[in-house]
């Protein structure tokens, strides 16, 4: 059979493709995801703004033109996931269906057009959907998730799997937009308002909210690119809260359009930053948040993991991504969990000291250590940094992600190349210590093993007093050889000790 005509290869074996459809009050949205694992990857994402939510404030019902536009987009959906072959079809609805009073008559409406049961959440219900997203896309979240649409604002207490009561409030950037008349001065006293009775808001002082929802997304893309920064990843990027009190007054009180980069967002949802601002800014002066951190996870990604079964939620998303990657890419996915096991022996071996975070990113790393390997060896090292340093993962955060970038990076081109000095810059100088550490230890590995499983299981690396030693079978002695002497030597260099190479 012709390469071209057999089938991909780049999917992985798991469960048929599932979408979620949200029909929300701004928006309408197709996701279509691989399959139901526990870092479920997009083969499919498209939205339609529909503006289902707008004036349902004032007139109570949902105008015939966003009805229109919302039925045109689901029809489409609907054949869309035909060709795709994707035959489970999750959909829900919010805030604008739930509040209008002719929302029953537009979801049948729906139904029909989706050719899918769609699920009306409630408030409560789409706070806990919401938080669900965060726990399966965050290392142990600690503090209060916020999930601003275009019609409501859900927020719920998150302590690692724990929920609070989910909560929801009509402050969505249509809803507040309509209330308030278009006035910046009335929407922030309707929003002061509301948000001061917030129970959740009562026991975010000191803690991390997680902020989810298109338009503080559009916000946080403009701080971005306001400071230049390095990565282009929405997911767990964070924002210190003085840092993001100073820049929403700034969203409040200026022409969005005399930002640099304004073009980045859309023309439709510019008109509700500001509304979305003043919200942000009651929040952090309400309930003292000690950093805001972007979730990329939300209604949907809850909806999928509460499906999986206990098992698979037990798993870390980060490692489970990456264990993806490693079967999709690598030349033989049995030898990263080999290195892993490997890099982890040598590293009890040494006077480091460790933590679970730094444990979680050399596993992560491993398992991502082949992924350039049909690239030019000229360019491995570029196309493994860009990669990771973009790739969808979730369960890391940007210093996290920088540190498995940099050590992949220097596992293909060594320690004197300088590599992006801006993602550098998100590390801090342990982790750019241990990067370093651990693209040597792994240049020695792959020259040890050729890539191959069966070879580092017995051929341990330790630090044995003063020296870094290598151990080999005695039918593997032959492997021994000066380029692996010259990449223990440079290991040994920035540990600070000797390389010996021994045979047992």
């Amino acid at each position: 059979m012709s390469p071209w005509k057999s089938p991909a290869q780049g999917r992985l074996a798991s469960d048929a493709p599932v979408a979620i459809v949200d029909i929300g009050s701004n928006s309408v949205r197709l996701v279509a995801y691989e399959g139901r694992t526990r870092a479920p990857t997009p083969i499919f994402n498209e939205k339609a703004f529909c503006g289902l939510g707008r004036g349902v404030v004032t007139t109570g019902a949902l105008a015939e033109d966003a009805m229109d536009r919302a039925l045109s987009a689901l029809a489409r959906f609907e054949t869309l996931c035909r060709v795709m072959g994707v035959k489970d079809i999750q959909v829900v609805a919010t805030a604008a269906a739930r509040d209008a009073s002719n929302g029953q008559k537009f979801l049948d409406r729906a139904e029909q057009a989706i050719g899918a049961p769609i699920q009306l959440l409630s408030g409560k219900r789409e706070a806990e959907l919401s938080a669900l997203g965060v726990v399966s896309a965050m290392y142990e979240p600690d503090g209060v998730v916020g999930d601003l649409g275009g019609g409501s604002l859900e927020l719920i207490d998150v302590d690692g799997k724990k929920l609070g009561r989910g909560e929801t409030l009509p402050l969505g950037g249509l809803a507040l937009m309509d209330a308030s008349g278009r006035s910046p001065k009335q929407a922030t006293k309707i929003a002061r308002e509301l948000i001061a009775d917030a129970g959740a808001l009562k026991k975010l002082n000191g803690r991390v909210f997680y902020a989810i929802g298109g338009t503080w997304r559009a916000l946080a893309r403009l701080h971005m690119l306001q400071r230049s920064y390095p990565l282009n990843v929405m997911h767990n990027y964070e924002i210190p809260t003085r840092d993001a009190a100073d820049f929403v007054e700034l969203i409040e009180r200026v022409d969005i359009d005399s930002l640099n980069a304004s073009d980045a967002i859309s023309a439709q949802r510019r008109p509700l930053l500001a509304y979305g601002a003043i919200v942000l800014d009651e929040i952090i002066k309400r309930g003292k948040p000690s950093l805001i951190v972007m979730s990329a996870a939300g209604v949907r990604e809850g909806l999928l993991y509460e499906q999986l079964p206990d098992e698979d939620r037990s798993e870390d998303p980060l490692i489970a991504g990456a264990a993806e990657f490693n079967v999709l890419r690598s030349r033989a996915p049995a030898h990263a969990f080999e290195l892993a096991d490997w890099i982890d022996a040598f590293f009890r071996s040494t006077e480091l000291g460790d933590t679970l975070y730094e444990a979680r990113l050399r596993r992560a790393a491993c398992l991502l250590s082949d992924i350039a390997w049909r690239a030019h060896p000229d360019y491995r090292g570029v196309q493994a940094f860009d990669i990771v340093a973009n790739a969808s993962f979730t369960g890391v955060d940007h210093a996290g992600r920088a540190f498995i970038a940099l050590a992949i990076a220097i596992r293909h081109i060594g320690l004197n190349e300088s590599v992006s000095p801006a993602i550098r810059g998100l590390v801090t100088a342990r982790l750019l210590d241990r990067a370093r550490i651990m693209g040597a230890a792994m240049r020695v590995a792959y020259i040890t093993s050729a890539a191959m499983p069966g070879v580092l299981p017995r051929a341990p690396l330790a630090v044995q007093r003063k020296e870094l030693v290598l151990t080999l079978p005695a039918e593997l002695a032959p492997l021994a050889s000066e380029r692996i002497a010259n990449r223990m030597k440079a290991l040994g260099k920035i540990i600070g000790r000797e390389p010996r190479i021994v045979t047992a």
